[in-house]
């Protein structure tokens, strides 16, 4: 039988199969993808949160943010967002990139930007949107990104706080859910 976690989302309950991960730690698995309704629920929530620090470009790294920070974005009236990929595609070649080692695999993970991207960070003000926020490391290397082309993160918003996250005061999210 199945595990669950029932998580309230600003009203909304998800149930989120708890999974095991290498470390032998069980995390709430939260999965955006191929879920219009709720994605579209998380990226009006999201920006709604995030509107008063009139950031002028959302920052993702792929691949689970992609679909919010494309929500968000349309919520907030951007005409694009800047997305961190995890591999350098042919047409990277000039761009930016930066590590940082996640939990669900302990491995090291490489976060490239295009120099297209790099100039729409560039001189602006930056939210950092993802789906969950765990350890902060992808965060990091999302700002690292951001600090490298010159922009300013003015906030980090996320649909859920993992763990210890959710004692951060320097993020915005929706709800928490535990380590098992």
């Amino acid at each position: 039988m199945k595990k669950f976690y029932t998580v309230d989302i600003c009203g909304r309950k998800e149930d989120l199969p708890v999974m095991p991960l290498p470390s032998c730690v069980n995390i709430c698995f939260f999965n955006l993808h191929g879920n219009v309704e709720l994605t579209e629920y998380c990226a009006e929530k999201l920006a709604e949160r995030i509107a008063g620090y009139e950031a002028e470009v959302i920052l993702t790294a792929e691949s689970k943010g992609l679909q919010l920070a494309h929500c968000m974005a349309r919520n907030l009236g951007h005409k694009f967002y800047a997305v961190a990929r995890k591999s350098k595609k042919l047409y990277m070649q000039d761009g930016i990139s930066a590590d940082a080692k996640t939990i669900t695999t302990g491995e090291i993970q490489h976060l490239y930007l295009s120099a297209h991207d790099v100039e729409l960070l560039k001189g602006k003000r930056i939210a950092i949107v993802d789906d969950v926020i765990s350890t902060g490391a992808a965060n990091a290397a999302l700002e690292a990104l951001c600090e490298k082309a010159g922009g300013n993160v003015v906030c980090r918003a996320f649909v859920l706080a993992e763990g210890d996250a959710k004692n951060r005061s320097d993020v915005e999210y929706l709800a928490a859910i535990p380590l098992l």
